[in-house]
């Protein structure tokens, strides 16, 4: 296993190599079947989905939820995720999409803001949980278990931008430096090669926060809604940071969006976990122990 482990970061380690030299060009395109395309990035984005769902999963049947609801709740959830991330990102783009109306829905093409995706997942599930008759959890109780894989799915995600040449940082010397083609740099920026891959940095943030959270999760929390906040505190912490050096920043003005949520969030966060530790919902004896 660990042998399996060390072949496979040796490849990977290659494989970047090759791409961020610019001596390897990636093609975000898996398999084109007449106007029909398998892209790096949905796939990856399925990937991330079904793996969190896999892991998640153990934990809700630990806690006694039933998994026909998980399982109605994942698949609302991912819609309205997908719908949220999609309409957040139109939103803040709207000078170029009010101009290009049929692009809106090319979503294959990449435009998911993950703050949208994460609002539009938390609604969906608090419509759930008060509408579906009998359901087995409560709301901060899923978003607990949503919170706790989120991460990692984000982690996985973060590659669809490397397939993509999205999601990168200011032009750079440094030796990890990432080569992006012309017809893939923001404009102004023409006569650049290499630049920050904020995507590695922010799968990397991820990953850690992923360690974090799920471990919190487990052997941690004393009442609903703990996982939830730490999740807000962490992830929005690094996305504050990386926002900074990114190029393809959503703006509100002058303000990168991305940066005016993660503070919200990151008060946010703190302020449920004090509340929470305090005087919130303790779990049940035997899922605390």
């Amino acid at each position: 296993m660990i042998l399996a482990g060390v072949i496979v970061a040796v490849l990977l380690g290659w494989f970047l190599s090759l791409v961020f030299s610019g001596r390897l060009i990636v093609n975000p395109v898996i398999l084109s079947i007449g106007t029909l395309q398998i892209r790096w990035y949905g796939l990856l984005i399925a990937l991330a989905i079904l793996l969190a769902y896999f892991i998640g999963r153990s934990l809700a049947l630990k806690e006694g939820i039933k998994e026909d609801h998980l399982i109605e709740a994942l698949l609302i959830g991912v819609i309205a995720g997908v719908i949220g991330a999609r309409l957040y990102y139109v939103a803040f783009n709207w000078g170029y999409y009010s101009r290009y109306p049929q692009d809106i829905f090319k979503i294959w093409q990449g435009g998911l803001a993950i703050h949208g995706g994460v609002f539009g997942a938390m609604i969906s599930t608090f419509l759930y949980t008060r509408l579906r008759k009998g359901v087995s959890f409560g709301f901060l109780q899923a978003l607990d278990i949503f919170a706790s894989v989120l991460p990692l799915a984000q982690a996985i995600g973060r590659w669809g931008n490397f397939f993509n040449y999205e999601a990168y940082g200011g032009p750079t010397s440094v030796p990890w430096k990432m080569y992006v083609p012309p017809s893939h740099r923001m404009p102004g920026y023409e006569g650049f090669e290499y630049f920050h891959p904020t995507f590695l940095y922010e799968s990397l943030w991820d990953l850690a926060t992923f360690a974090v959270v799920f471990t919190y999760h487990r052997k941690l929390r004393k009442s609903y809604g703990e996982t939830l906040a730490l999740y807000f505190i962490m992830y929005s912490a690094g996305r504050f940071a990386i926002e900074a050096m990114r190029l393809d920043s959503l703006y509100a003005g002058d303000l990168r969006v991305a940066q005016v949520v993660s503070i919200v969030l990151m008060c946010t966060g703190a302020l449920m976990m004090f509340i929470l530790r305090k005087k919130g919902k303790h779990l049940p004896k035997e899922m605390a122990e």
